[in-house]
């Protein structure tokens, strides 16, 4: 565990309420039907599911930019959204959260990308996903690259938010980072397979220990197998930092001159790690704008990761839960 006593604690979580944080990338939303099975479909042999109850939640980068809100954070969401139902489901839930959507280019050639869960009797029965995975026309790129440019100057991070979905192009990408290195802005990055190598010259990237593997052309099984892949990343991206996520081991730091650090995970009984790699994102940006150095903001992220993977379903972390609960931890 990184050294951090409660004084230090209190500064953070002080010095995170406020900050402004841009989150581009693949705007999502997270359908839910949930029901009963009782007969078969005289249609087909398929289960005929009763819906008892629907909801809808924010997914993807969505569910980063409202965990930032969360965390106590101005999000600021860059991205696109369709010109249909989705999309109204979703600007609803902006408004509800009060989350501003002036970053949100409508589009009315793509659909929004949405995922579509049936649950009866706890039972996941099918999943439902409408998305195009092409990168976005020239315009609309241009368009987000505008309004980011526009609001560069009031943030205190960027989030890179990427799930190969079309919105972060090769050159979008490019040109945020530039913008960032230029205006010293603190940028980190949740990367995919697609443009992992374009997220170069950035303040941390996190893949996670398949991504990392997929990239890198090995299986990362081993403490050394962890040792050799951080070390490539770090040397390949020109990262400040890389963190490398390990599920139930924990994380992973690599900075160039200093030695590896692992930060374990606290042992909990997980019930769903859906969106405990946003929870990680979204807790470590805001920890290291509010003033962290890379190991106690680390530190914070991967304890809210294990918080979430408690809970069933996309939960976004409180920043009272989240301080309080290693306030008792390090009393």
């Amino acid at each position: 565990m990184t050294n951090i006593n409660i004084k230090r604690l209190q500064q953070l979580k002080s010095n995170s309420k406020g900050k402004r944080i841009a989150v581009i990338g693949d705007m999502m939303l997270d359908c839910y039907f949930w029901g009963d099975v009782k007969r078969i479909s005289p249609e087909a042999p398929v289960p005929v599911v009763e819906v008892d109850n629907e909801f809808y939640r924010f997914g993807g980068a969505a569910n980063v930019a409202y965990n930032i809100l969360k965390l106590g954070g101005i999000p600021v969401p860059i991205g696109v959204i369709g010109y249909d139902n989705d999309g109204s489901i979703f600007t609803s839930l902006l408004n509800e959260s009060e989350i501003i959507s002036d970053g949100l280019i409508v589009d009315e050639k793509r659909p929004t990308t949405a995922k579509t869960r049936v649950i009866a009797q706890n039972q996941h029965v099918v999943r439902i996903d409408k998305e195009k995975k092409e990168y976005i026309p020239e315009a609309v790129e241009i368009n987000l690259f505008e309004f980011f440019l526009s609001k560069s100057n009031e943030l205190d991070g960027i989030i890179l938010q990427d799930y190969n979905k079309g919105v972060l192009t090769p050159s979008l990408i490019e040109k945020i980072i530039k913008v960032a290195k230029d205006k010293n802005i603190l940028i980190t990055v949740d990367p995919k397979f697609n443009n992992f190598f374009n997220y170069k010259d950035v303040t941390v990237c996190k893949p996670n220990r398949k991504e990392a593997g997929d990239v890198l052309g090995m299986q990362i099984k081993t403490a050394t197998d962890v040792t050799i892949a951080g070390n490539k990343l770090l040397e390949t991206l020109n990262a400040r930092y890389i963190l490398l996520t390990l599920s139930e081991e924990g994380i992973a730091v690599f900075q160039r001159d200093e030695v590896e650090k692992r930060i374990p995970t606290k042992a909990r009984k997980v019930a769903d790690v859906s969106g405990a790699g946003d929870t990680v994102i979204s807790t470590l940006t805001i920890a290291l704008s509010a003033g962290a150095d890379i190991y106690e903001a680390s530190y914070l992220a991967n304890y809210a990761g294990g918080i979430v993977c408690e809970e069933v379903g996309i939960v976004p972390i409180e920043l009272n839960e989240l301080f309080n609960a290693v306030e008792k931890e390090i009393l």
